[in-house]
């Protein structure tokens, strides 16, 4: 059964003659304990896609549920609980707030209506077992890029949500340090989470069950990863 079900999605940005339909009828599903990449060329939609996904945006057509609820058609009151509850979200660029510290912007999503309980233990586990308690009350301009995606990922899990989506995680990182965040990712997916990541990096493809390849705002193609190469190109992006 798919953890993520999306069917249809369309997306647009402008209106009348400057309309640019950036999804055009996308199909994707993410089962538990199941990592899937996402890639394609610039313009292919995959950030686009995942933000909807997670809620962040909303589709112009077509359905998107998440651990068997719907996206779409809620109140965006709603929307804020489904995310508390079933979305972690890795951004590229991290999105650390920069006056709070390690551990406190891993906190942030434990005060949001519809988070867990017990995030503050949780979130004090995280940062233990992602090896960060040295530099959990470091602000982020104090952190590398790794410790910083490292803090990014724990904020994404510390409500233990079914989802994790991550948006080239490891695009502004060293090879060392986007080793660790892939090992992580994988494990995440290993523990029983379906996750779904946008990436260019043959790398962060070659850890992944499935590839998806998007193409003019469609699935071009989703084969298993082994087989990733057949459609791979130096320009997918």
């Amino acid at each position: 059964m798919s953890v993520v079900r999306a069917r249809g999605v369309t997306k647009g940005f402008g209106e009348g003659r400057t309309l640019r339909r950036v999804l055009d009828g996308a199909d994707l599903d993410v089962g538990a304990g199941e990592l899937v990449a996402v890639v394609g060329r610039s313009g292919s939609g995959k950030s686009t896609l995942l933000h909807l996904l997670a809620g962040l945006d909303r589709p112009d057509g077509g359905s998107i549920t998440l651990a068997g609820e719907r996206v779409g058609g809620v109140s965006e009151r709603a929307l804020t609980a489904l995310r508390a509850r079933s979305v972690g979200f890795v951004f590229q660029f991290f999105h650390l707030v920069p006056e709070l510290t390690g551990l406190e912007n891993v906190l942030l999503p434990t005060r949001v209506n519809g988070s867990r309980a017990d995030g503050a233990r949780r979130a004090s586990d995280l940062v233990s077992r992602l090896g960060l308690e040295d530099v959990a009350s470091s602000l982020p301009h104090e952190l590398s890029g790794g410790e910083q995606q490292r803090f990014a990922i724990a904020r994404a899990l510390v409500n233990d949500p079914p989802v994790v989506l991550a948006d080239e995680p490891i695009g502004n990182l060293d090879p060392a340090s986007g080793a660790v965040v892939l090992e992580l990712l994988r494990g995440i997916a290993d523990e029983g989470r379906a996750v779904a990541m946008v990436t260019h990096q043959p790398e962060a493809s070659a850890i992944a069950d499935r590839v998806v390849r998007l193409e003019e705002g469609r699935v071009l193609a989703d084969v298993v990863s082994a087989e990733a190469s057949l459609f791979r190109d130096p320009a997918t992006s």
